[in-house]
């Protein structure tokens, strides 16, 4: 599939998810624009994908950095063609110990950031009468783990979003997805490892083998090029056809 010079915004793309995808898009012939709250990272990673990255230092939870950072992309290559709305943090707790402000710190970059990168891509995206927007949901935006209730309730938000913006879209050409991961292999999963141990009482290897990968096939961790691999089958679709859907990818962990 081939994306044909086609511009995407991928957020949180200096590393893990964001950048596999990044990194999958400019391989088909398309060009990205890496956002990231780390400047730096956000730019040695569009330096080693050449002329087809730009980098772009953005907060998803806040207006006024993703409406400047939106409209820088769109003034360098005149468009904006697609979204995929990934950054995202992951905070455990149980729910009676669960502090508030890290509530609102996980559901803002969630949520507000989908919402915010959303409102501003559109702008563009309805004026060209084609987008494609895609959002990083989880098997938590179908299902639910014990200590995640701020993480399983953003992630079922964005079901939500996915949702409207297919139809609020559709006049304008623009389809809306959701891509539902199982547990990727990143290191942001990694260091939930020994949280989760600790949290609830049991090894790293329990953690792993059964609360993590327990409900997959073959006990396998879903990688990041998985992920990009969808990312860019939703991208490049040709049509209307695929909108309003969540794809889930997850060694068989959740079934539709």
């Amino acid at each position: 599939m081939n994306l044909e010079g086609k511009v995407t915004l991928i957020t949180g793309a200096a590393s893990g998810i964001g950048y596999a995808i990044a990194k999958r898009f400019v391989e088909a012939d398309g060009r990205v624009a890496i956002a990231d709250l780390d400047e730096d990272k956000a730019q040695e990673a569009a330096n080693e994908m050449g002329d087809q990255a730009i980098a772009v230092t953005m907060d998803v939870t806040d207006e006024d950095s993703v409406n400047a950072g939106v409209d820088d992309v769109a003034k360098q290559w005149g468009r904006i063609d697609g979204l995929i709305s990934n950054a995202g943090v992951q905070i455990v707790h149980r729910l009676e110990d669960f502090p508030f402000d890290e509530w609102k710190k996980l559901t803002s970059i969630h949520l507000d950031g989908a919402f915010l990168t959303t409102k501003a891509c559109i702008r563009h995206m309805y004026k060209q009468k084609s987008g494609a927007l895609i959002y990083m949901g989880s098997v938590h935006s179908k299902e639910a783990s014990a200590l995640k209730s701020a993480y399983v309730t953003a992630k079922h938000g964005l079901l939500g979003l996915t949702r409207v913006m297919a139809i609020e879209g559709a006049d304008y050409g623009v389809r809306a997805n959701l891509i539902c991961p199982g547990f990727v292999e990143t290191p942001l999963v990694q260091k939930q490892i020994p949280e989760q141990a600790d949290d609830l009482g049991i090894s790293e290897k329990e953690v792993r083998d059964q609360v993590m990968l327990g409900g997959t096939v073959d006990k396998e961790f879903t990688q990041a090029t998985d992920i990009a691999e969808v990312a860019l089958f939703l991208a490049a679709f040709p049509s209307n056809a695929l909108t309003g859907q969540s794809i889930v990818a997850s060694h068989g962990w959740f079934m539709n």
